[in-house]
Parts: structure tokens; C-alpha cells; sequence
């Protein structure tokens, strides 16, 4: 038996980290969650999560760095990153490029989406891992 997919959510905005939970737990993951973005590192070095939703404006280290970060660190180089952009957030791709993200979702979004694009992506990694693993 495997154990669930580990999704981290990084957001400043409780409600925002409520409603994807649920979405998310309801469907099978395992959540954690971060009001921060130092917070949110501590938690992908800790816990090595197989994707992770983050904010770009947040307190402490931004979603861009926390996607960056989690790029760079090995246990964690293949993760899904998903940004989450408020109105007059600019991105541009020089910025993005190197973060390979999988998706990037404009606040207002939503959240049945957010759990969609997450399944999709997750579920193809699931089955090379588990092909590795047998």
C-alpha cells in the first residue's frame, strides 16, 4: 500500500488554504499548509512534498524563491509547482523559465481547477514511480 500524495499550500490567505485543503483531502492528499513562504520551505525540506501550491506575494520568502528553492533542493527537483497570482502581479518569463512551473492560476480561481490540474499532473508520476518501484 502506498502511501498518499504529500501537496503543500502556500498562501497568506486563510481561506484560501482552507478551501484548497479540503478540496485536496477530499480527494486523497495529504495537505500541509503554510501561511509564509519561510514557513512553506521549512515544510518542503521536512517533508519533501510531491507538489506544492504556492502564493507569490507572501510574507518572508516570496512564491517565486519558494518554487526556486524547492527546484534546487534533490528531494524535491521533480514536484509539481502550481503559482497562485493576484490581480497586478507581473511575471515575466525570465522569472518563470527556470521554475518549470505546471500551471499558473489567477486569483480568482478555482479551486475544483486547482484539484483537476494537480490530479493530472500527479497521476502520471504516480505510475513511473510505482513502475520504478516494482
Amino acid at each position: 500500500m502506498s502511501k498518499p500524495t504529500t501537496i503543500l499550500i502556500c498562501d497568506d490567505e486563510s481561506h484560501i488554504l482552507h478551501v484548497l485543503s479540503i478540496k485536496l483531502r477530499d480527494a486523497g492528499f495529504e495537505v500541509l499548509t503554510a501561511s509564509d513562504g519561510d514557513e512553506g520551505w521549512r515544510l518542503v525540506k521536512q517533508h519533501a512534498p510531491q507538489g506544492v501550491i504556492t502564493d507569490v506575494l507572501m510574507p518572508g520568502i516570496d512564491g517565486l524563491d519558494l518554487c526556486r528553492k524547492t527546484r534546487e533542493h534533490p528531494q524535491t527537483q521533480e514536484s509539481v509547482l502550481v503559482l497562485l497570482t493576484g490581480r497586478g502581479s507581473s511575471l515575466n518569463d525570465e522569472q518563470l523559465e527556470p521554475l518549470n512551473l505546471s500551471a499558473i492560476f489567477s486569483k480568482p480561481f478555482s479551486p475544483r481547477e486547482v484539484l483537476t490540474h494537480i490530479k493530472a499532473q500527479i497521476a502520471p508520476r504516480q505510475a513511473s514511480t510505482s513502475e520504478a518501484d516494482g
